[in-house]
């Protein structure tokens, strides 16, 4: 069950990596690597720059983050911030997300929660659990 447990949950991360993105920015603003080794280091799942930088980019096309070069250090970044806009699909992603959790009977993803790092494997464990005995077996 661990190789199917690691293929489902690298499906949903997938699913939900603008969720993820959005609520890492709404911490406070970040880089685009910066982004990468955080879900990385939180979730065990690597997703590299030709992921990371179009979802960034397309989401500051549609107006969900904006983007400013820090030039403060001795090599550039682009910062990435979110907008009041990101704040409301950040609120209407979580609360559809919760929405599919109490459906299928498992307890919902308090608000914030993906972004902190010591709490993200803990609470989305159940939802994994019922979505691999959901799966059908082959």
């Amino acid at each position: 069950m661990g190789n199917n447990s690691k293929e489902v949950q690298v499906k949903l991360m997938k699913g939900l990596l603008d969720l993820i993105v959005l609520q890492l920015l709404n911490t406070k603003p970040v880089h685009g690597y910066q982004i990468i080794t955080r879900i990385r280091k939180s979730f065990g799942v690597y997703f590299g720059p030709s992921t990371i930088y179009p979802l960034l980019n397309t989401l500051e096309k549609k107006g969900y983050v904006k983007s400013e070069w820090d030039m403060s250090n001795e090599r550039p970044r682009k910062v990435y911030t979110l907008t009041t806009e990101g704040k409301g699909l950040l609120n209407f992603t979580e609360d559809s997300l919760n929405f599919i959790c109490r459906k299928i009977g498992t307890p919902g993803i308090p608000k914030g929660v993906l972004a902190e790092d010591n709490n993200l494997k803990p609470v989305l464990h159940p939802f994994l659990r019922k979505i691999e005995r959901a799966k059908p077996r082959i």
